[in-house]
């Protein structure tokens, strides 16, 4: 018998007072779309409908990016039926709570040994597990190896990056590989590498800015703001986004947008524009989430990087490196005709068979150092992730209750603004400040 069809019985075993003499019903499963997590999730669904005698079936419905948790809190809040599992987040599951069925149910020991308890917490609200942890995102820089190696053996090229760092950014700096950059090695190396500025750059811009108008954008930002010492709220739950540590951070993307060492369709760059502008040959590094290593590696789809790229942690400021990070989970609707059925599933996406394949499969699920190893096949993403989430991690203060989503969409209105030039940085600050005082009520 297969570890998955043994994992499925052990699921339905632990859920049998559930579902003893009722004929189960298919279910829905809405989760995130695009990227590995939804071809990891979709092997995953075929062969959950594969295994023998099992009379439930899933099938999995996707929501548009742009504006995903605004329809499914809509439709959660008004009792939707439409799916029976949903997606929940570290930064969403305060908000949706009220809406889901907390599923402490399924913590089994075999639960325990697969995930490590600040997994499972990072999909918990108020005491209580609301998702099954699925994929872990951090950030990584993803840079051009020829390149940057060209830059540290070339002393004509040496000379000119310090000539630009002094004319375009008024500070002395030398070249150092990624792993060594602070933010204003970052901005530097933009600009040296934007053909605009340097003539005889091999690449058109030096970076891939993510400026859409969406809260992934400030999510995968605010990791420079934390390098910065930035955070939504102190230890007494004052707002301190007015702060040189937010100003500097955000003068880091409006600098290298202002100068065009950033594609000219910035405004409207997210995860999969990102991965184009860099995947061309054409960017020579871009600060992306994790999830887009296993992209960026096919070959067939982006043969102008092929071998030519590795990654590393963000820049540091002065706080130190620090990453954004948090997990995405699937949890129960409420409102589901069908908890049983839903809790089933989850209880077999959560035994360590299935997930250490939806790992193999792409996804990036955060699960113990042991299991890890047996999914990762020498991947260095997926070995960076956990101990970049560990040694670089940062949660801003405030950002998994249920306020969060209200302040990235306000944060996201705002600074995105700035950096297209729409409105000025004090008023950036000032509309995202009043906001997040009337939402936390300070």
């Amino acid at each position: 018998m297969s570890k998955l069809k043994l994992a499925v019985i052990g699921g339905a075993l632990a859920l049998s007072a559930l579902t003893a003499n009722a004929a189960l019903a298919d279910i829905t499963i809405l989760a995130w779309p695009g990227g590995p997590e939804e071809t990891a999730l979709r092997k995953i669904v075929d062969n959950y409908n594969a295994i023998e005698d099992n009379d439930s079936k899933a099938s999995l419905l996707f929501f548009s990016r742009d504006n995903f948790f605004d329809k499914m809190l809509a439709d959660a809040a008004a009792g939707s039926k439409e799916f029976d599992v949903m997606l929940t987040t570290t930064y969403s599951v305060g908000q949706y709570a009220s809406f889901m069925v907390p599923i402490d149910d399924l913590v089994t020991e075999e639960v325990k040994a697969t995930f490590p308890q600040s997994a499972l917490d990072s999909q918990s609200f108020e005491g209580h597990l609301y998702g099954i942890p699925t994929d872990l995102s951090v950030n990584f820089i993803y840079y051009r190896t020829d390149l940057f190696e060209q830059l540290m053996s070339d002393a004509a090229w040496q000379e000119k990056y310090t000539e630009i760092a002094n004319a375009e950014l008024g500070k002395d700096l030398e070249p150092k590989m990624p792993a060594d950059w602070t933010w204003d090695d970052f901005v530097a190396s933009a600009l040296f590498f934007t053909k605009s500025i340097n003539p005889d750059s091999p690449t058109r811009y030096g970076a891939a800015l993510q400026m859409k108008n969406i809260i992934f954008s400030v999510m995968i930002w605010q990791t420079s703001a934390a390098g910065y010492g930035g955070n939504w709220m102190d230890a007494d739950g004052n707002i301190t986004v007015d702060s040189d540590a937010y100003r500097q951070a955000l003068d880091i993307y409006k600098t290298i947008a202002e100068k065009g060492a950033t594609p000219g369709g910035s405004a409207s760059f997210e995860y999969s524009e990102a991965n184009g502008a860099f995947g061309t040959g054409q960017v020579a590094f871009t600060l992306q989430w994790s999830a887009a290593y296993s992209e960026l590696i096919d070959a067939e789809a982006y043969p102008q990087i092929e071998g030519k790229f590795d990654i590393t942690h963000p820049a540091a400021g002065p706080a130190g490196v620090k990453t954004h990070f948090h997990a995405l989970g699937l949890g129960v609707n409420k409102a589901s005709e069908k908890q049983d059925e839903a809790k089933k599933f989850l209880a077999y996406l959560a035994s360590e068979p299935v997930m250490t394949q939806y790992g193999k499969e792409g996804g990036k699920p955060p699960l113990s150092p042991a299991l890890t190893e047996a999914y990762a096949g020498g991947r260095p993403d997926v070995l960076k992730m956990g101990e970049y989430a560990s040694d670089y991690g940062v949660v801003m203060n405030g950002a998994t209750s249920s306020k969060a989503l209200a302040v990235y969409n306000v944060m996201a209105e705002n600074f995105t603004g700035y950096w297209s030039g729409t409105i000025d940085q004090d008023t950036a600050i000032a509309n995202v400040v009043a906001a997040m005082e009337e939402d936390f009520g300070k």
